[in-house]
This record gives C-alpha cells, sequence and structure tokens, in this order.
C-alpha cells in the first residue's frame, strides 16, 4: 500500500510532518470557532442597540410625499390599538355635568330651543309614521334616537353653512326653520312640493336654507360636499359644508373617494357619520373590522372625533369646534357620533327581526337623548312639566293640522314630471309623456283624479 506521505522515507520525518499538520488544523479550528464567537457576539450587540431604540438615525427617505424615517426593523402595523378610541361625552346618562367636562356653554334661549326642536322632531316623527300605518303616506323613516345629532350640530351651524344631507336629517332642517307644512307637503307631493312631487317622501329640500335635496342613492352626497365645500374655499366664504351619513355609507366607495378629494383639496366640510350600531339589518361587526369611522379619517390625514351622539352638549360642542377648524384652517373634520337607531330602519321594515326588542327599549328609555337634555335644563331651572305638557300639545297640534291642509292640495300637474331639467323638452320625453296620458285615457279609474293634466 503507497503511503500517504513525504517522498522521504524517513520514519522520524514522518512523525515530525504529522505532528506537524495536527497541530496546523487545530490552530485552524481554534481560530474559527473564536472568530464565530466574535461575530456572534458582535451580532447579538447590533440587535440590542436596534432594540433600544428602534428609531436609530438610520437616515431618511426623500419620498415625494415627504420624508420618511428609515428603520432595520421589520415591523408591521398592527391592524388595531390594544385601546379603542375614546368618546366625547359632557351630560351623563342622568343629565348630570360629568366632572371636568370641557364643553362650549350654551344659555337658556338656545338650550331651551335644542330641547323643544328635538321634541317637535319626535314628536312630528311619531305622527307621519303612524299616518303612513294608515295608508295615507306611501313611506316614512324617523330620526327616533337620534334626535340630539340633529339639533345640537344644526345648532352650532350658522345659515351660511351648506348642509348635504342622507335620508334621517329632517331635525336639521327643521331648526333652520322648514315649518311642518312644508314638510306634510313634501310627504303627499302636492303642488306646493318644491320637488313638485317628483320625488319619494322625505326628500326633502331648500334652496333658502342652504339644504340640498335628499338623493336615495347612498353616499353619492360625500363627493359632492367635497367639491361644494372647494368651492367655498375659492370664493373665500366664511362657511363650511356639513355632509351627513350613516356607518352604513362607510361601506360605499364614495365614503373612501370624497375623504380622500377633501383632505388633499383641503376643503372645509366636516363629514358627520350616524354610527348608530345598523345598515339597515347588517350590524356594524359585519360591516368593517375597523374601531368604528372615526379611525378612518387618520389614514386619509383627516382630523377627527368620536362623540357621544346621545349627548346634545357633546354634540353642539364638537361641531362647534370643527367648524371653526374647518373654516379657519381650511381642512376637513371627520365627526363620528356613537348613538342607536331606536326605530325600524323605515316604515318598510320590521328591526325586531334581526336584533332584540329588550335592547331596543333599553335605549329608548334608558338612553334617550333628549331625556337627558331635559333633566339638564330642568335642573338649570329653564322647564318644568307644565312647558312640557304645552309644548308637546301645541306641536301635535300643527303636524296634525299640516297633514290634514296637505291632504286637501291637490297634486302637481302631470306637465311638471317633464321639465325643469332641458330647456327645450327632447323628442323620447315628449314620447314618454304621450304615453303617460294615452294610459291614463285608457284607464281613467286607476289614477287619481286630482292630478291636474
Amino acid at each position: 500500500m503507497e503511503m500517504l506521505f513525504p517522498k522521504s522515507r524517513s520514519l522520524n520525518h514522518f512523525l515530525q510532518w504529522r505532528s506537524r499538520k495536527c497541530w496546523q488544523q487545530y490552530y485552524r479550528k481554534r481560530s474559527a470557532a473564536i472568530f464565530i464567537q466574535h461575530r456572534h457576539f458582535e451580532s447579538i450587540k447590533a440587535i440590542n442597540e436596534c432594540l433600544k431604540d428602534d428609531e436609530d438615525d438610520q437616515g431618511t427617505l426623500n419620498f415625494p410625499g415627504g420624508r420618511v424615517p428609515i428603520t432595520t426593523r421589520m415591523k408591521f402595523i398592527a391592524e388595531s390599538s390594544e385601546k379603542r378610541l375614546p368618546c366625547y361625552r359632557v351630560l351623563d346618562d342622568d343629565g348630570y355635568l360629568i366632572r371636568c367636562s370641557i364643553f362650549e356653554q350654551v344659555n337658556k334661549g338656545v338650550a331651551v330651543n335644542m330641547y323643544s326642536t328635538m321634541v317637535a322632531l319626535q314628536t312630528m316623527d311619531t305622527i307621519f309614521y303612524e299616518a303612513q300605518r294608515q295608508g295615507r303616506l306611501s313611506f316614512y323613516l324617523t330620526s327616533t334616537g337620534e334626535e340630539a345629532i340633529n339639533i345640537a350640530s344644526a345648532a352650532a351651524l350658522t345659515p351660511d353653512d351648506i348642509v348635504l344631507p342622507q335620508y334621517r336629517e329632517a331635525g336639521v332642517l327643521l331648526w333652520r326653520g322648514f315649518t311642518i307644512q312644508e314638510f306634510a307637503d313634501q310627504l303627499f307631493g302636492n303642488k306646493s312640493d318644491y320637488g313638485k312631487g317628483r320625488q319619494m317622501p322625505i326628500h326633502y329640500g331648500s334652496n333658502k336654507l342652504n339644504y340640498f335635496t335628499v338623493s336615495s342613492p347612498l353616499t353619492t352626497q360625500l363627493p359632492q360636499a367635497a367639491g361644494v365645500a372647494y368651492s367655498l374655499k375659492m370664493d373665500k366664504k366664511e362657511a363650511c359644508v356639513v355632509v351627513y351619513f350613516g356607518d352604513g355609507s362607510t361601506s360605499e366607495g364614495d365614503f373612501h373617494a370624497g375623504l380622500n378629494f377633501a383632505a388633499v383639496m383641503e376643503s372645509p366640510v366636516i363629514f358627520v357619520c350616524r354610527n348608530n350600531g345598523w345598515a339597515i339589518s347588517t350590524p356594524v361587526t359585519e360591516q368593517f373590522r375597523s374601531d368604528g369611522i372615526a379611525i378612518k379619517g387618520q389614514a386619509y390625514g383627516i382630523r377627527s372625533i368620536r362623540v357621544d351622539g346621545n349627548d346634545a352638549l357633546a354634540v353642539y360642542s364638537a361641531i362647534r369646534a370643527a367648524r371653526q377648524m374647518a373654516i379657519k384652517e381650511q381642512r376637513p373634520i371627520l365627526v363620528e357620533a356613537m348613538t342607536y337607531r331606536v326605530s325600524h330602519h323605515s316604515t318598510s321594515d320590521d328591526s325586531t327581526k334581526y336584533r332584540c326588542v329588550k335592547e331596543i327599549e333599553q335605549w329608548k328609555t334608558e338612553k334617550s337623548p333628549i331625556t337627558r337634555f331635559r333633566k339638564w335644563i330642568q335642573r338649570n331651572g329653564w322647564w318644568d312639566d307644565q312647558n312640557e305638557t304645552q309644548l308637546r300639545g301645541n306641536i301635535r297640534k300643527q303636524v296634525v293640522e299640516a297633514i290634514q291642509a296637505a291632504e286637501k292640495v291637490e297634486k302637481a300637474p302631470l306637465t311638471d314630471l317633464f321639465c325643469d331639467v332641458y330647456d327645450k323638452i327632447p323628442s323620447n320625453l315628449q314620447e314618454q309623456e304621450r304615453f303617460i296620458r294615452d294610459t291614463i285615457k285608457r284607464y281613467p279609474k286607476e289614477y287619481p283624479s286630482n292630478v291636474p293634466s
């Protein structure tokens, strides 16, 4: 067998060579171990240094949207914070001022007017709802449980501020001076209705009161509000836009488009979301995974607040502050008003099919925004039982009389269906008008006799 060692056959040479090789291998292994330990120590040291301060100066990325800090740690933003956003409140459930509350002071005149209008809205809703159930109206929906959001927000604005409502903001219009008779005329679609009977009930509107006409499709008013507010900005007006919507609207694309437009264009608009827990029969737990609505504002660079929507003083104070910021700083503001829709979604809905009756009654009695605010003004000596009885009696009488009067007014003429859009009526609409008239002549008993031709 051939020996694997140098050509020298001397045994001493072989032993010397073997010894030298072993020591070389030993030192190589030893050096490698020391090097690995050193590198390991340096690695631990580096990690510890990073853990000490995640925001060590690693430089910044000069991105078009602004400089962005650089970090060597791979850290994802948490899907939600451990703590939920707080809800701003001034009055507790029993109408007592919460200690150390910061809020906008209101005098007796404003406070009593706010309460009286909330009662008027509640009474109007109750009677109009009953009228629909009697077959006198085709459709209706109420603001029951959400009166404070309506009235308190309206009281915090000025007549020059422009309102883009959804369909549960009749109270805003009531506060601005829309009469109960004007409400009744719209609901019955008679010739006194400003929409000439072409809209379904509760689609109110008033140019005089800076209140855009209600539109049936959800959320279309949000991008429009951003544009209207931008026009105020261009004209340097001391006013803002206030747009209302429900929690269900935040699932629509127009919500995101509207907020983004407003933020980028720096439009003076206040987005008021009525987070009432339900989008018809869909609960908020099935609409989004985020912590409500206010947190979404931060994603678009919009200053936001969450407020107790059943606390009239809190809503009033929040909207007053939001208005001041929107106009003076020329920026959008998002307000999430936490409330509960006590009523059915509309006369086409039965909410007891998808939620607990006990829960509804609890919010209706124990957490009523009207009851809470009444207790506060009553403790201030601004209200009593005699005022209450007189107010409710007067409002009920006004609503009943308005319904009776609206029923007697004839409907808007048939020709009004085709006007107010084109300067000259196009041929396709002329054809439609002829078709309708021919159908009425053929089946006269199928159409109401109080619709003028």
